[in-house]
């Protein structure tokens, strides 16, 4: 892998990896989206 070319790239891409981390582990909290029963 070559890396990001930009910064917020980079930052970007992690936050989305981190956001589904916290989905599968359950603190996300899905409800007030109305995604209670979606899978991650």
């Amino acid at each position: 892998m070559l890396g990001f070319n930009r910064f917020r790239n980079a930052a970007i891409t992690l936050a989305g990896i981190e956001l589904t981390h916290r989905i599968r582990k359950g603190q996300f909290n899905l409800a007030k989206l109305g995604l209670k029963d979606t899978a991650a």
